[in-house]
């Protein structure tokens, strides 16, 4: 092999230490090579996996001691119909809507399955955890473990049990290189069905060490949920400046 050849390979191997992209992977003949052909199907059988596998909200219970919990399921009655009818993952089950305690909460914590529960089930309670430590006298529902669910259903919720803001824990959609994100959707005095995506602030790929960490994601959403109340306003109105360079 030439020298020229023998630098582009070590060129290429420091490259993909850098990034889960899938880059300079080689070939062979017209195909890739079997290693990463394996490692390709092996990452869509992940992402798959995250879609179907069942929510087990007793798993993220269990990592909220000394934070009350409450169960609810949208409109959609199995994981079929949640993949097939978003619209029905967005509608907050009628009898469990007529369980949830109101009050005048400052806000609730929404965990939801959402397309990947493996995102959930590692990441959703810690980040809940890290973040009720940095809200010092703040009125904070139970936590709201949500099944066959959508973002738009912490709306439905917020509003039955009186709470000012909605955060939503949720599994982002697989990708091929992660399969474990997590999204935390921050919502101001939601209206459900009149609530729209520009009225949310979204921090996204939760999921450390790879993403962003469970104490970054904590600060930056105190911080976010903080402004909100102060500008009663979330979603384009709203900015992080947690990362602002100084003036």
């Amino acid at each position: 092999m030439s020298e020229l050849a023998l630098a582009q390979g070590e060129l290429w191997r420091s490259l993909r230490g850098r990034t889960q992209a899938r880059i300079g992977l080689g070939r062979a003949g017209s195909a890739l090579p079997t290693r990463h052909r394996l490692e390709l199907q092996a990452a869509h059988a992940a992402a798959r996996d995250a879609v179907h596998s069942p929510f087990e909200p007793d798993r993220v219970a269990a990592g909220l001691p000394g934070l009350p919990t409450v169960r609810v399921r949208s409109a959609a009655g199995d994981r079929l119909t949640y993949l097939q009818r978003p619209d029905l993952g967005r509608r907050l089950d009628a009898t469990d809507r007529a369980h949830l305690p109101a009050g005048e909460w400052d806000v609730v914590f929404v965990v939801a399955d959402g397309l990947s529960s493996r995102a959930v089930h590692e990441h959703a309670a810690t980040v809940v955890t890290e973040t009720v430590t940095r809200l010092p006298g703040w009125r904070i529902a139970p936590v709201v473990l949500a099944e066959q669910a959508r973002v738009a259903l912490g709306d439905a919720v917020a509003a039955a049990m009186g709470a000012a803001m909605v955060v939503v824990l949720i599994g982002e959609r697989p990708g091929m290189s992660a399969a474990d994100s997590l999204g935390a959707y921050l919502t101001y005095r939601p209206v459900p069905g009149a609530t729209t995506d520009a009225d949310r602030n979204c921090l996204s790929n939760i999921r450390p060490p790879l993403g962003l960490s469970y104490e970054g994601a904590a600060g930056k959403l105190a911080g976010l949920m903080g402004r909100a109340r102060e500008l009663g306003a979330t979603g384009v109105g709203l900015k992080d400046e947690s990362d602002a360079l100084p003036a």
